[in-house]
């Protein structure tokens, strides 16, 4: 097996941007609201939400929770979310979300040494490809795909088996990077190493499948290590990462 590093494949929501707390959730709130709803997710709820990937899927999950037939769960969460996607969108374009931090200058090392940069995300390209493009530029991936263009979600494969077709890569010359169980285990099902790098809703998920599990992907004074080498505490790096393809 070729154990050159090729390619890094990134996660988005809670990955390379801390989108859910503040991002997601207020806009999903405010379709609730724009439709006469009366149903808000707090911060602690929303969590709960989040082991389902998809945010109309996530929204049919609630209102079946809530007594909603079947047929009007599919219909009114279809609606809801494409109003939940345009209001997000419009908190990406006033500056709302920002980068993790040590993400920019990840990305631009990685170019550096030539090695590509890839999305994969069960997202929506509707959000996905602005949140890019205002926080990093679209230019600086390689291979962006999204939940627009599988049609199964993780902890489905299928959006890193795709990404790795578009790289033209074997599973052993990528790594990739997440921050949830769901995620782990869609990058570990495609053969992929992974490193977990966790936030406020996933640090308590059982990511055993990660190959190291840090609380950050840099900063300032260094990073937790909650699992895997200690040198990590100084973040992730190129020369990191090529030795965790082949820990």
């Amino acid at each position: 097996m070729n154990h050159r590093l090729r390619a890094v494949i990134f996660d988005v929501d809670g990955t390379l941007a801390d989108t859910e707390r503040d991002g997601h959730r207020v806009a999903f709130n405010e379709a609730f609201a724009a439709a006469g709803l009366s149903y808000r997710w707090d911060v602690a709820e929303y969590g709960d939400l989040l082991t389902t990937t998809g945010g109309r899927r996530r929204i049919e999950r609630y209102l079946r929770s809530r007594q909603h037939s079947a047929d009007e769960a599919a219909a009114l969460a279809t609606k809801l979310h494409k109003d939940k996607t345009r209001r997000f969108a419009t908190r990406i374009r006033t500056g709302a979300l920002d980068a993790r931090p040590g993400t920019d200058q990840l990305i631009s090392d990685l170019r550096a040494e030539k090695v590509a940069t890839a999305v994969a995300t069960t997202g929506t390209k509707d959000w996905v490809l602005p949140l890019l493009d205002t926080l990093f530029g679209l230019d600086v991936f390689d291979v962006v795909v999204t939940g627009s263009d599988v049609t199964e979600l993780k902890p489905d494969p299928a959006v890193y088996y795709e990404t790795l077709a578009r790289l033209g890569l074997s599973a052993g010359e990528a790594i990739a990077i997440e921050d949830s169980a769901n995620g782990v285990q869609a990058a570990q099902a495609a053969g992929l190493r992974c490193v977990a790098v966790v936030n406020g809703y996933t640090r308590d998920q059982d990511l055993s499948g990660a190959v190291a599990v840090l609380d950050d992907m840099a900063r300032p004074g260094g990073v937790g290590v909650l699992r895997g080498d200690p040198q990590l505490r100084n973040g992730l790096t190129v020369a990191a990462l090529r030795r965790l393809l082949v820990a």
